[in-house]
């Protein structure tokens, strides 16, 4: 842990083919991506990502709480409700839809690190989320994307942050490089519990 620390935070850019997530966070300092096959077509697959509540995914209240450290606080993506769909929690306080496309992908954001003095000229948009290239600003998008297969559909969701600048990369660094195994847990989690749906 101590050696992460003070790793060096490399940039890497998304691959071929091109996905809705490339059009937002086209560059990234820190990334992770999990798979899952699911033996449903993409319909309802696609259905069951927008369904999916947090009381569904194992371990996501008890690591949650470990991260927001036991606090109590508003509804957001780390406080939230077990029976109201997690997408629409995090959509409707801290998260912005990038992209909806039908059976393909969604594409959600959000800014997690902002300098001191930003004040927003607007409401925050998906073309105000792009253009965001000043220092001092970190943004976070995730994707949930279908590849179907015969009777079955591939599903992958990665997470990408960029920070636009030296400093804010080791800020978010020492953040990412503790909270990292258990953000993976619930990722593969959060899966395991849209292919319970999707077959129910």
């Amino acid at each position: 842990m101590a050696a992460g620390m003070i790793a060096p935070v490399k940039e890497m850019r998304g691959g071929n083919p091109q996905t809705r997530l490339d059009e937002f966070v086209p560059a990234y300092q820190f990334n992770e991506l999990h798979a899952l096959v699911i033996a449903a077509p993409a319909e309802r697959v696609f259905r069951a990502i927008q369904e999916t509540t947090a009381g569904e995914i194992r371990f996501f209240r008890l690591l949650t709480t470990i991260r927001r450290f036991g606090r109590p606080g508003p509804e957001n993506i780390l406080n939230a409700p077990e029976h109201i769909p997690i997408l629409e929690v995090a959509t409707r306080t801290s998260f912005l839809t990038l992209a909806n496309d039908l059976n393909r992908e969604i594409v959600v954001g959000t800014v997690v690190i902002a300098p001191p003095d930003a004040r927003p000229s607007g409401p925050l948009t998906p073309e105000v989320f792009r253009g965001i290239t000043r220092p001092g600003f970190a943004l976070a998008a995730m994707n949930f994307r279908l590849t179907p297969n015969g009777t079955s559909t591939l599903l992958t969701t990665e997470t990408r942050v960029y920070a636009t600048d030296r400093a804010t990369q080791r800020r978010f660094a020492r953040y990412w490089r503790v909270i990292f195994p258990g953000s993976a847990l619930i990722r593969r989690s959060w899966l395991a519990a849209i292919r319970r749906r999707a077959l129910a």
